[in-house]
């Protein structure tokens, strides 16, 4: 077969190419170990590998068509699909080829608190009696799924039955263009603070990757739902308003859902909230004003996917239920100390974190954390910093090294946390800090969260926070 090519550019045009190569091809993959007879190959440049030199083992593989971008070689055997931005273009026929997606999909973007808003509008969705699904870092894969396995999923949830999907919409993923193609009827972003800087190089790249989600993928007749209290807001309300999208806001600053009191209690929180000038009061079960705002969020979302059914979200909130790895809770400690695990892996969710643990805190506040390697050295020291300043006891221990030497990872936090006490094996230094608990005392154990393994060099080994908390207190009873 001769080499063919065609080039694919915006407009009209694309949509007819988009239609007509998703009719001709069987499968598409941007892995060419999974190519099969028939199939689209995505070869396109990676953060590790370039899928171009790929190409010749996919055409091997069976593929008919190649998806690459402007300049690239015509293969033998053979289509060749040019594109400006393939990573879109892929997108968009993934979209073509799978089809169905749930009636209503609702994505949350920010630093911190994504998971928690998902969780908790599923909870919201479920209570006004909605077929809903959930999908992000809690299933176990990464928080904004690659290209084909994301749009599989949407087709096999529709085919379920799901009607409405609440889901996580990564930087990383908006940036690679993982989420065009998904009919997304209600945005929301939650805030913006450091992290993922060692792959967007500086907070203003790492905004725009973030509005993708309201300037390029959020249907323009969608609802945006944009926290009042940021400093990105004026920016994000901006993006919504050019294109003709309705703007919920909320937090103190709010028009539409505004916080006006917050009154913490020992296990929960009263809220009393302004919606569209009406006055509620809502005895929200969680702890610490990020987890209210999380709450306000996924308030937002249901009310723009039916604001009939208000009344019935509201209700939902003073039942809702924290998401695994966020302030959970474990019990059982002898002198009965507070022990609670958060996913808190940036300098933003760790102050937030400990400043809302203090109110419950009678007696010491300790917190047990590390930082990830092969991520962002900067926010190191800024995560010593805020430990050291919030909390009365910090141990500094492993998280994920990677491929990094754990303990110049240790160093860099211990550089801006002096006072601060380094215990390399994490599990140890969970142990420690539960041994040292006394009554009243309250201990977090951060920047894991909800994981199940850790990560050293190429080996995931299985460790998860909670098990080994539960591990240390049990072995307190036995003593």
């Amino acid at each position: 077969m001769s080499a063919l090519k065609r080039s694919i550019k915006g407009g009209e045009t694309m949509s007819i190419h988009i239609e007509h190569i998703a009719s001709q091809i069987k499968g598409l993959t941007q892995d060419s170990r999974a190519v099969e007879d028939g199939f689209l190959f995505a070869a396109f440049p990676g953060e590790k590998f370039d899928g171009r030199d790929f190409i010749e083992r996919a055409v091997e593989a069976g593929a008919s068509h190649i998806l690459a971008p402007t300049g690239t070689n015509a293969p033998d055997g053979a289509e060749l699909i040019e594109a400006e931005n393939p990573r879109l273009t892929f997108a968009q026929l993934a979209c073509v080829f799978y089809g169905a997606q749930p009636e209503i999909i609702a994505a949350v973007t920010g630093t911190n608190g994504k998971t928690s808003v998902v969780s908790f509008l599923d909870q919201l969705w479920r209570a006004a009696g909605a077929n809903s699904k959930s999908l992000g870092t809690l299933d176990g894969k990464m928080t904004t799924l690659e290209t084909t396995a994301l749009h599989k999923e949407l087709s096999h949830l529709c085919a379920a039955g799901t009607t409405h999907l609440a889901m996580e919409a990564s930087s990383h993923g908006l940036d690679q263009c993982r989420m065009h193609g998904v009919k997304v009827n209600v945005a929301a972003f939650t805030n913006l603070s450091r992290d993922h800087l060692d792959y967007h190089g500086d907070m203003k790249s790492y905004l725009e990757a973030k509005a993708k989600l309201f300037s390029e993928v959020l249907d323009a007749k969608g609802t945006a739902v944009l926290n009042a209290d940021i400093p990105e807001f004026e920016t994000l309300k901006t993006i919504c308003e050019q294109r003709g999208i309705k703007v919920i806001d909320y937090g103190r600053s709010a028009k539409y859902i505004r916080l006006i009191e917050r009154s913490p209690r020992a296990r929960d929180q009263v809220l009393a909230l302004g919606i569209k000038d009406n006055p509620y009061t809502v005895d929200l079960p969680l702890v610490g004003e990020f987890q209210a705002m999380n709450a306000l969020c996924a308030l937002g979302m249901a009310i723009a996917s039916n604001e009939e059914k208000t009344e019935i979200y509201l209700e939902a909130l003073e039942h809702i239920k924290g998401a695994k790895g966020r302030l959970q809770t474990i019990s059982g400690h002898p002198k009965g100390a507070g022990i609670y695990i958060d996913y808190a892996h940036t300098p933003d969710a760790l102050e937030n974190v400990l400043t809302a643990l203090r109110p419950h805190t009678k007696g010491r506040l300790t917190c047990v954390f590390g930082c990830g390697g092969d991520r962002d050295h900067g926010k190191r020291p800024q995560m010593g910093e805020v430990a050291s300043r919030l909390a009365d006891d910090v141990i500094v221990t492993d998280d994920n090294p990677r491929s990094e030497d754990p303990a110049q990872i240790r160093m860099d936090i211990l550089n801006a946390a002096p006072r601060a006490t380094e215990i390399a094996g994490r599990a140890e230094a969970i142990t420690c800090a539960i041994q040292n608990l006394a009554v009243g005392d309250v201990l977090v154990i951060a920047g894991k969260g909800h994981e199940q393994g850790q990560i050293i060099k190429d080996t995931i080994l299985p460790f998860d926070d909670a098990e080994e908390a539960v591990k240390a207190i049990k072995a307190l009873g036995k003593g």
